[in-house]
Formats: structure tokens, C-alpha cells, sequence
């Protein structure tokens, strides 16, 4: 059985990835807080397992074997956080940190057992699609409402789950997933308006606004 370290790794290579950054020793070492030198010595290792193709200085992509572990963690942690919000009344903004720590200890009885009862769902709280049993994933959008143009109506369909104080905002703003919104004028301090339904605006910060994933109503 591979340890969580190694799980970690390849879900934040695949994580990187999908955001179309490069999966290099410095983004990693940010995004699981180790150093370098350790991130370096794992990728060697990942390599050896035939889990990533590693270059020096070049960053990692994961082998279809890498990948495939990847994306069962992920669905572990997406299913966990909405069994969290729905069945025990944990928030949004408070399921992510716990999935982190529940993801590897489950089984694979429980993972099926826990997508039966939820109705096999195809999202989590945030809106990420939920990998299925057999490692395949829907698409889902990269482009951020902070790069969608002025006067532009369109609907968010997640929001990145990191950032707790973030996750609160968003709520108190109304800017959930599935929400229909209309892109307003940008002000001078980099902060957006947003025009929600029968009228009602609110103003977002850049970093709320390139947290927010969209895609244009049909």
C-alpha cells in the first residue's frame, strides 16, 4: 500500500496540472509546505515507481498508473466533503481540511458504500467533479470569473476550496455553484462588480474573482 505522502503528492501534481501549472519541486514544495530537497527526493522515488515522468528542473506529470491513484484519492476527499456537509452539517468552508485527513484512511468498501449513499453524486460541495469508480472525470472550467469581460452573463460552477475565509465569503456574497450571475465594471482598485438576480450587485476582490470558476449560459 503506497503511504499518504506518496497519495499527497500525486494529487498535488495532478491538482497543479489541471490548474495548467507546471508541477515543478518549488509549486510543490508551496503546496504541501515541505522543502525542496524533500519534494526532489520523492519525485526520484515517484519516478522509480514508475508513478511520474520526473526531469530535473522541468517538473512532473504523472504516468497513467500515477494518475489513476490520483484521481481515487480525489474521490475519496470529494465524496467525504459532501458526506460531511450533507449528513453531519459541517459547512463549506470546514469539509476540505477534514477530507484531508479522512481521504487515505478509507477503504474501498467504504468509499462504495458512502457513494451509494449519497445517490452516487457527480460534484462535490464546491462544485468539483467527483471522479467515478473507474478513474474517469467530467471536464470541468478553468476560466475564472476574473477573466470573463465586462457585461458577460454566466454561470459559476465551482470555487476553489483552500481558503476557509474565502469559502465564507463567497457564501455571504450569494456566489454559490450553479449561481447565474452578469459581469459588471471592474473599479479602479481591481475589485469587480457582479450583478445577481432581480438586480442585486455585490463587489468582489481580484482573489475572490479568480477563485470562482465559470462557464457562459446556454
Amino acid at each position: 500500500m503506497l503511504s499518504e505522502s506518496v497519495q499527497d503528492y500525486l494529487k498535488a501534481i495532478y491538482s497543479l496540472r489541471h490548474e495548467n501549472e507546471r508541477a515543478t519541486t518549488n509549486a510543490l514544495a508551496a503546496r504541501l509546505n515541505v522543502t525542496a530537497a524533500s519534494v526532489t527526493g520523492m519525485l526520484k522515488k515517484l519516478a522509480e515507481l514508475k508513478l511520474v515522468l520526473y526531469e530535473p528542473y522541468q517538473g512532473a506529470t504523472l504516468t497513467p498508473a500515477g494518475e489513476k491513484i490520483a484521481l481515487e484519492v480525489i474521490r475519496h476527499h470529494r465524496l467525504i466533503e459532501l458526506y460531511l456537509t450533507e449528513a453531519m452539517g459541517y459547512s463549506w468552508d470546514q469539509v476540505h481540511a477534514e477530507a484531508d485527513r479522512l481521504e487515505h484512511a478509507i477503504s474501498e468498501e467504504f468509499e462504495d458504500r458512502l457513494s451509494i449513499l449519497l445517490g452516487h453524486p457527480t460534484v462535490d460541495p464546491h462544485g468539483d467533479p467527483i471522479p467515478t469508480k473507474s478513474g474517469e472525470i467530467a471536464a470541468s472550467s478553468r476560466r475564472t470569473l476574473g477573466e470573463t469581460a465586462e457585461g458577460v452573463t454566466v454561470r459559476i460552477e465551482r470555487i476553489r476550496d483552500e481558503d476557509p475565509a474565502l469559502l465564507r465569503t463567497v457564501a455571504e456574497l450569494g456566489l454559490m455553484p450553479q449561481t447565474i450571475v452578469t459581469v459588471g465594471p471592474r473599479a479602479d482598485d481591481a475589485t469587480f462588480t457582479i450583478y445577481l438576480a432581480a438586480g442585486r450587485l455585490c463587489r468582489v476582490s481580484g482573489e475572490i474573482a479568480t477563485s470562482i470558476f465559470v462557464v457562459d449560459v446556454a
